[in-house]
């Protein structure tokens, strides 16, 4: 009598089983489509960041071998594809490279123009931005005045910024072309006694100290 109640008892569970699986198995298996297709999509949408990096490196490795070649053109083509479809980092790197380019052409104001444009993306590395500033200055130098000098280098000039000692070494270079001494002197002077900076930058700025000699 048992067995008989017991395999009614199945035959119930084995029918709601049943009937839920109709009512329900289509989503179910829509769901675990879903969650197939999504990891495959994860797998795949990874392989191709892979093989687009990959991509991306090499042709930012053809355009530097191009540099050193002297074929400047082909490499401008190749750096400003890169800056056109590149992710980010190599976006920032082709960008920089490509000023380079154009300095190394004697075009300082074009190169000044193209670190400009990645000193303003909001995409890039901060760091590559200051970087960006940085050289703009540089280039802008012969040009500039003072003021537009510390204009581009301010947001590097504070405590704090992996640029700073760089930075305050060109504002005093453009105060001392410009023919302002006595801030140039001053300069100088804070860069020669900062422990912090970098020995080259402190040795640079004592030399010059030297030769401006003393005030007066």
């Amino acid at each position: 009598m048992a067995d008989i109640f017991q395999e009614i008892d199945e035959d119930v569970r084995r029918d709601q089983m049943l009937k839920h699986w109709r009512r329900y198995g289509k989503y179910v298996v829509a769901a675990a489509v879903v969650l197939a297709l999504v990891a495959g999509g994860i797998a795949f949408w990874r392989e191709q960041q892979e093989r687009k990096a990959a991509d991306n490196g090499s042709r930012f490795a053809t355009a530097l071998a191009l540099v050193r070649d002297g074929k400047t053109a082909e490499a401008a083509q190749t750096l400003e594809a890169l800056q056109v479809d590149a992710g980010p980092g190599y976006r920032a790197l082709a960008g920089l490279r490509a000023a380079a380019v154009l300095a190394a052409d004697k075009k300082p104001g074009e190169a000044v123009a193209a670190y400009d444009r990645i000193a303003a993306d909001g995409s890039v590395e901060p760091a590559f931005r200051d970087l960006a500033r940085l050289l703009a200055a540089l280039h802008a130098l012969d040009t500039a005045p003072p003021a537009a000098i510390d204009q581009r280098l301010a947001p590097m000039l504070g405590e704090g910024n992996a640029w700073r000692h760089s930075a305050r070494e060109l504002s005093a270079a453009a105060k001392l072309r410009a023919g302002d001494l006595g801030p140039a002197r001053l300069a100088f002077q804070q860069l020669a006694d900062d422990a912090a900076a970098p020995s080259g930058v402190r040795a640079r700025a004592a030399e010059l100290l030297a030769a401006l000699g003393p005030q007066g």
